[in-house]
């Protein structure tokens, strides 16, 4: 389990995920590398500042000889000057979060990550600490599928919680323990992603973790893995049958097999409250037990509609592969992290379970689909934002399509901002803090709707499932999700993924002309698409008339009237009809992001 208290009742675990982790391979030539970490860390509650020591068994399962690697050191990102600091005071809308406040932390609030001494193998290899990346040489080239030990010694400094990790947040809570330990960076087809941490979006290796973490013994811990020794730190029984050793400090040893990080929180006044789901796991939810009465019940009310969502979320995507997840006020809105999430906790419950909702999602669109958020934020915050919002329209009974509209607006108000920027921009390289965060939740979600408009929603829900089953434990790409998609429908969709991510091209469909039994639609925008067309008559019935994009290949599944393709070069197409036309509205579903709908009628 992830954090226990004398509350809680002992519960059987596994160490290792139930989902076989060797599923099905993206190619016969798809690598990735593997990471070990075993870690002890000693935590000073006085004066936020810890030692550590790490010892990581690095797998290089790449056809490539690597003379050097890089390591993160996220914490160094909270120090004046740092190019966090310094984003975040030149941008047109910083985070308000952020803003200057790094800019005024003295020596005793920053953060930061020094790293003592670091071996390879034994033998001593130089290093350089460059912001927030460990650029290191290495003594001896990483052969392919050759695996080498790293022993370091580092001290570091938890900082006054700025964004998303941290001491004594707004809420009170001590210790969210996030990027906060020496990350050894990823390294993949593309080579090396050794990004500075400079505003949002992490990518990490695949791999076990041993932790053992001594802290005041008073502080109440939860995060990532499962706790091995409930025994002999006095936490994981009901309350009275044991008592906690006569020492100031307790070490908590967790174990998290096959994950590529490892969060934790620890406050001295957490509530824990555990919840079981049917044929799932064990959920615990860690919360300030000073908040106000209301508060506390939002808590205790959100913890059913949790196991709602874990089931929700199983049914629609795939079975959830650990034995436990943590709901833990700590964070600074909300955010995910392996086996658990660090939210805020004082808003109404209707926000407490809508965070809730998206960073529980994220287990499946990051934590186990772990495609890389600073290249392709979309597929996780869209998809994410796209299933939470469907899982709150399910356990509320609230029409979705209702929901999807506020998204699809919010979508078409950047479109025609003139501030978009294509989905393949780098996270942290967006002109403005708005224009990622529209793309990367609401544009990425109408991409996962839409698509059901394409190629039908069963095949939709099918591609969901199947993108699961076949790249959990992986990092897939957006041709990994598209493909799937093609596969699952039979239809060429590479137009998609190529106009909606990669360009802002937009799309634009109106009725131009009615005369008679023939109607004439042009292309304004220079997006393609299928159309769907409703036709209504003098007579006053109706038809539904459905027409293929040409570059398909294939129509979708539908009971409407398919009539010729349409080749997306030519503006206009023409179609008869059995009667006399007295009205033609373009997706009449309202399923299609046209950005002037206006022009859809006639």
């Amino acid at each position: 389990m992830s954090c226990t208290s004398q509350k809680a009742s002992v519960v059987s675990v596994p160490q290792t995920p139930t989902t076989p982790t060797a599923l099905a391979m993206p190619s016969s030539s798809y690598w990735q590398q593997h990471v070990d970490y075993k870690m002890e860390i000693d935590m000073d509650v006085n004066t936020y500042q810890y030692k550590g020591k790490q010892k990581l068994v690095y797998t290089n399962n790449s056809p490539d000889a690597l003379n050097k690697v890089f390591y993160h050191l996220y914490f160094n990102a909270f120090q004046p000057g740092s190019e966090m600091d310094v984003r975040s005071r030149t941008i047109a809308d910083p985070d308000g979060r952020v803003k200057d406040r790094i800019s005024k932390l003295n020596p005793s609030e920053i953060g930061y990550i020094k790293v003592n001494s670091l071996t390879q193998n034994g033998v001593s290899i130089k290093y350089t600490t460059v912001g927030t990346v460990l650029e290191v040489e290495l003594a001896k080239a990483i052969l392919p599928g050759e695996s080498v030990t790293f022993d370091m010694v580092f001290d570091g400094q938890v900082p006054v919680q700025i964004r998303r990790s941290g001491r004594n947040n707004k809420e009170g809570v001590a210790l969210s323990m996030a990027q906060w330990y020496p990350k050894l960076a990823e390294y993949d087809f593309e080579g090396w992603h050794a990004d500075p941490y400079i505003g949002r979006e992490f990518h990490g290796v695949w791999g076990d973790f041993d932790v053992k973490l001594t802290i005041d013994k008073n502080y109440l811990v939860g995060g990532t893995g499962y706790l091995q020794n409930p025994n002999e730190i006095g936490h994981g029984y009901e309350t009275g049958t044991i008592k906690r050793p006569n020492s100031d400090k307790l070490t908590w040893h967790f174990i998290a097999p096959k994950v590529h990080d490892f969060t934790w929180a620890a406050d001295p006044e957490y509530n824990h409250d555990t919840k079981q789901v049917p044929n799932g796991p064990l959920l615990h939810f860690l919360y300030k037990s000073t908040m106000p009465q209301e508060k506390l019940e939002n808590w205790k009310n959100l913890q059913p509609k949790a196991v709602e969502l874990m089931q929700f979320f199983n049914n629609q995507v795939g079975q959830y592969p650990y034995k436990q997840y943590s709901v833990i006020q700590g964070g600074d809105g909300g955010m995910e992290y392996g086996m658990c999430t660090l939210i805020l906790g004082e808003g109404s419950f209707d926000g407490l379970f809508g965070v809730t909702a998206h960073e529980m999602g994220h287990s499946w669109f990051q934590f186990i689909l772990a495609s890389n958020e600073a290249r392709h934020s979309w597929m996780d915050e869209g998809f994410t934002e796209y299933i939470g919002t469907l899982a709150e329209s399910h356990i509320f009974n609230k029409d979705f399509e209702d929901l999807s509209k506020r998204v699809y607006g919010v979508y078409s108000y950047l479109a025609k901002s003139g501030k978009e920027q294509p989905q393949t921009t780098h996270s942290d390289r967006y002109n403005f803090n708005q224009s990622y965060s529209i793309s990367a939740y609401y544009k990425g979600y109408v991409f996962l709707k839409q698509l059901a408009y394409v190629i039908g929603q069963e095949n939709q829900e099918k591609t969901i499932k199947q993108y699961f089953k076949d790249f959990s434990f992986k990092h897939p790409r957006p041709v990994d999700f598209i493909r799937t998609a093609e596969k699952v429908s039979g239809l060429e969709l590479d137009w998609y993924l190529m106009d909606w991510t990669q360009t802002t091209n937009t799309i634009d469909y109106g009725v131009k002309s009615i005369e008679g039994k023939s109607a004439t639609i042009e292309r304004i925008g220079l997006m393609p698409m299928p159309i769907d067309v409703a036709v209504t008559y003098e007579d006053d019935t109706t038809e539904n008339f459905y027409i293929p994009l040409q570059m398909m290949r294939g129509e979708k599944p539908t009971t409407a009237t398919i009539i010729k393709d349409w080749a997306w070069a030519y503006p206009t197409y023409t179609f008869e009809t059995s009667k006399n036309i007295k009205s033609v509205e373009i997706d009449p579903k309202g399923l299609m992001a046209d950005i002037e709908k206006e022009n859809n009628k006639k």
